[in-house]
């Protein structure tokens, strides 16, 4: 279970169980209190909510996964493109920003951690209605894969780097830069998500 949506359909999926007392989950584990419930009736309604039962046998080839991971990492790379790509534009184009004279590493840092945040507030907004509150979204978000976002913004500003010579935004360069931004973490939240669960957006 990685949010508190899980959280809830496994919860009621077990309270529909004959025998079920009382079930105490929380994201990643679930005690259940019961009274004679019969365990293979249990199993069915954990499998049939959609969850396993163990820790499956990690391989690449999970065709479902990578599509969720495309999925999640789409998002990841929409939330910090806006604060990367605006960051370097801000000092390509506004006089003021450029007469400060700063290097391009200075600006594709300031990028990395703008798009970093961008990011966060972005899963914060898209989370706020699963967690039922800010502050529940936001711990949330903010607990999604640093790794992740990281190495994302890495690839970003090394492929402009490589392209155009410094922190530059042209039609042409936007494409390789969202492209490799996109396929580095892809297998990481693969990984990530196929081995615990744990999704990065």
């Amino acid at each position: 279970m990685s949010c508190e949506g899980c959280v809830t359909n496994l919860t009621n999926a077990l309270k529909a169980v004959d025998g079920v007392t009382s079930v105490e989950a929380e994201v990643g584990k679930a005690v259940v209190h019961h009274e004679d419930a019969c365990s293979g009736r249990m199993e069915s309604a954990i499998t049939d909510a959609g969850f396993t039962i163990g820790m499956p046998e990690f391989n690449w080839g999970d065709k479902s996964i990578w599509k969720q991971s495309a999925h999640n990492t789409k998002w990841c790379l929409i939330g910090c493109s806006i604060g990367d790509f605006g960051t370097i534009a801000a000092f390509q184009f506004i006089p003021y920003l450029d007469s400060l004279g700063w290097a391009p590493m200075m600006i594709m840092g300031l990028a990395m951690i703008n798009g970093i945040l961008t990011s966060i507030a972005l899963e914060t907004l898209i989370l706020l209605n699963q967690m039922g509150g800010f502050k529940e979204a936001f711990k949330v978000a903010i607990g999604m894969s640093l790794i992740s976002m990281i190495g994302m913004e890495a690839a970003m500003n090394a492929t402009d780097l490589f392209l155009t010579g410094g922190a530059m935004l042209t039609w042409w360069v936007v494409p390789p830069m969202l492209l490799a931004g996109f396929i580095t973490p892809w297998p990481y939240n693969y990984w990530r998500l196929k081995k615990y669960g744990k999704a990065c957006h």
